[in-house]
């Protein structure tokens, strides 16, 4: 199964310069939850940003650098290849919006794992826009705002409409 996982605001909102435009503990947390043990597929950008392998998890970089090597990571030329490199396991795509749009586009993903920030922010990069007529919301929890997170969220997931 391939899942996109991601959060954005609104509007669709991603991200700014390269980085994350909020900061949700809880998110994080279901991040780390629902990924770790598996592929994690993502963008050269992505993975820089984050800086590091993740633990417990496998990082496969997408980049066209055909030199490229990152230290504790796989490397892939293109998302199908990515995605023959988790040989069949759980994969997780986490990144960024080009990779996103390319999943989404080529029909490369089996389910939409978000997080929805029920807020409006500047961002430089977004999600693409979840076509109802092909995703079907089949779960859904929300949140209010606390003394840690700082914005109501959802945690949302898509299927596709068979």
């Amino acid at each position: 199964m391939i899942t996109i996982i991601a959060a954005f605001g609104k509007n669709y909102e991603l991200g700014k310069d390269n980085d994350l435009i909020w900061h949700l503990p809880a998110d994080l947390k279901r991040f780390k939850r629902t990924t770790t043990g598996h592929h994690i597929l993502m963008g050269r950008n992505t993975f820089e940003s984050i800086g590091k392998p993740l633990p417990n998890r496998t990082s496969v970089i997408i980049t066209r650098n055909d030199n490229y090597f990152m230290d504790g990571c796989l490397v892939a030329n293109s998302l199908e290849e990515a995605i023959d490199l988790a040989e069949g396991n759980n994969a997780f795509i986490i990144g960024g919006a080009q990779i996103y749009k390319q999943a989404l586009e080529n029909d490369l993903v089996d389910k939409l794992d978000v997080t929805i920030v029920h807020e409006n922010f500047e961002a430089d990069v977004y999600f693409p826009e979840i076509d109802l007529k092909i995703w079907e919301e089949t779960a859904r929890k929300d949140f209010k705002a606390d003394e840690k997170n700082k914005h109501d969220y959802s945690f949302v997931t898509f299927t596709k409409i068979n």
